[in-house]
């Protein structure tokens, strides 16, 4: 595997892209091109295997779909055959790379497709027999298809294994495996993945030839966002994130990250008891329902967005102020990919972490993680009845009440 160091070049036209493809990132709104986009997409134009690895909210998306478009717009006359595959862990990343892909795509006539459990498949058959350019799928849906018969993918010549880490996580392994040898050997395959494990690393060696591997902000939450802990007891956190929540007003939007589905059912239904437009987001919900959870807090009809992680990973959601961690994460790796929901592209945002007695381990597996040390701050009225050893030097100076420990009034774009 060959490993790109950073490098630099001068907006997204020194990348080599179509004409047509930078007007569309132009009409999006984008200016400069992120580190993994800058290192990802000239090896990923001159036709070689990709590995990417970065953070959360560093431009992932469109350092794949920009030059798989780029290589198949070349062969407009073979519209309808499958040649792109993106492969996703999650219906709602599933939702957001389809989107990406059509934004992109949308002045060279390629036609994306979404393929995801929890929708009836029929609808799907019926789609698919008209044909698309590029398919969007979650595994195990995927592999229905092509047990059924319904789906080609002797055409592909682009392959996507995106959050590759997380598809080995929720059981993926093989079905990706059986998937990607219903693909030609001659296809060009990238893989984006935050961790690079052993498991993740086996798929390397199966599926790619000699590719590109790049780094990028790997395994520490983004700049720009300032995180802090407040210790409290369990049964206050409830009182807790009332409290932040008022404290920073109305104008951004909050994500609040809970471990279980229950407990975000709960936290929404205290929420919407106390006035606060908010919904919950999690996999006891229906496909159809959790599509509308999203795009009310995407048009900003909602607030607040509770949810499990399944909206950890991969959601892009501009203007995100604050993520809130009700529950730490088991994994500390989960954390990463919560705090990057905010301070996406140049803004700036607060994750703000509810730490109760037994969450003290898991706050210090997150630390070890990321290398750093999250400050402690013990908001008054909420003290909590357990010390802290780590965070003690913080704890004694404790958050007044009419003044949360970072305002919004200070948010904005950072300075590169």
């Amino acid at each position: 595997m060959t490993d790109l160091t950073e490098t630099s070049t001068e907006g997204f036209a020194g990348l080599g892209l179509r004409q047509e493809l930078l007007e569309a990132v132009s009409a999006s709104g984008y200016v400069t091109p992120t580190p993994i986009q800058i290192q990802a997409i000239p090896p990923a134009l001159a036709g070689q295997d990709v590995i990417g690895c970065a953070q959360t909210g560093t431009g992932k998306t469109a350092a794949f779909v920009l030059p798989m478009l780029h290589h198949l717009a070349d062969s407009p006359e073979r519209h309808g055959d499958v040649r792109g595959l993106i492969l996703v862990p999650t219906r709602e990343l599933a939702q957001q790379v389809e989107r990406a892909v059509g934004t992109y795509g949308s002045s060279l006539s390629i036609e994306p497709m979404l393929v995801y459990g929890g929708m009836p498949i029929g609808a799907q058959i019926r789609d698919l027999k008209w044909g698309c350019d590029v398919l969007v799928a979650t595994p195990g849906r995927l592999l229905d298809h092509l047990q059924r018969g319904t789906v080609d993918l002797s055409h592909v010549e682009v392959l996507v294994l995106d959050e590759a880490d997380r598809m080995l996580d929720m059981g993926f392994i093989e079905d990706v495996r059986s998937i990607v040898r219903r693909t030609p050997k001659d296809r060009q395959t990238f893989l984006f993945s935050a961790t690079m494990a052993n498991r993740v690393l086996s798929l390397v060696h199966e599926m790619m030839r000699d590719p590109v591997q790049v780094h990028v902000g790997f395994q520490t939450s983004a700049e720009g966002i300032t995180e802090v802990v407040h210790p409290v007891d369990y049964p206050n956190k409830y009182g807790l994130l009332a409290h932040l929540l008022e404290s920073w007003g109305t104008d951004g939007q909050v994500i609040v990250f809970t471990r279980m589905k229950s407990t975000a059912a709960y936290v929404n239904e205290f929420l919407r008891g106390r006035g606060v437009a908010s919904d919950d987001l999690h996999g006891d919900k229906a496909q159809s329902d959790r599509t509308k959870s999203l795009e009310r807090f995407r048009q900003k009809d909602i607030q607040i967005l509770v949810a499990t992680n399944v909206a950890a990973r991969g959601l892009d959601i501009v203007g995100v102020t604050h993520v809130v961690n009700f529950d730490v994460p088991d994994d500390p790796k989960d954390y990463v990919h919560r705090v990057g929901r905010t301070a996406r592209g140049d803004l700036t945002g607060d994750a703000v972490t509810l730490m109760s007695t037994h969450e003290i381990l898991l706050v210090k597996d997150i630390e070890k993680l990321m290398g750093k040390r999250v400050p402690r701050r013990v908001v008054e009225g909420f003290e909590p009845s357990f010390q802290d050893n780590a965070g003690a030097e913080d704890e004694n100076e404790a958050a007044p009440v009419d003044q949360p420990a970072r305002s919004r009034l200070g948010r904005g774009r950072r300075s590169r």
